[in-house]
């Protein structure tokens, strides 16, 4: 992954302010494990709360982890000024989603002034071993004021 610079030389705390007033983060039991200027990892542990019929993480679930990776992973690079919003993802998913754990990862491929494209991956943690479950591209954008 290319080496990025952020506009923000508070992006740190700025990016854990940002997940950190999400309730719905907090809700799912996800928490920021690693942090750098495009990438991000979360982690969730298993809860089975969030099963579908079969017993796994429900898709949604998963999808949403990947989803606020990506949005993290972008605003890290955005302005200090800046907010950010989901503007498209598709995500894919590769096995089914059984572990103790999930991960998700996320990296910026390309940073804009408005438009930020990232991919991410879930991997959930069962009996020893690491399996990706899923994978996504998403499109953020900063939301910038007005005026």
């Amino acid at each position: 992954m290319a080496a990025f610079e952020p506009k923000n030389p508070d992006y740190h705390a700025a990016a854990t302010a940002l997940f950190a007033g999400q309730p719905a983060m907090r809700t799912l039991g996800i928490s920021i494990v690693r942090l750098a200027p495009g990438e991000v990892e979360l982690a969730m542990p298993h809860t089975s709360a969030f099963t579908q019929q079969n017993g796994f993480i429900h898709a949604g679930i998963i999808t949403a982890g990947l989803d606020n990776a990506c949005g993290v992973a972008a605003f890290t690079l955005m302005q200090r000024e800046a907010d950010i919003l989901t503007v498209e993802f598709k995500s894919s998913l590769l096995a089914p989603a059984r572990g103790e754990r999930f991960v998700f990862k996320a990296e910026v491929v390309k940073p804009g002034r408005t438009l930020t494209f990232c991919e991410a991956k879930a991997f959930a943690e069962h009996d020893g071993k690491t399996t990706l479950i899923a994978a996504m591209t998403g499109t953020l954008m900063a939301m910038l004021p007005r005026g």
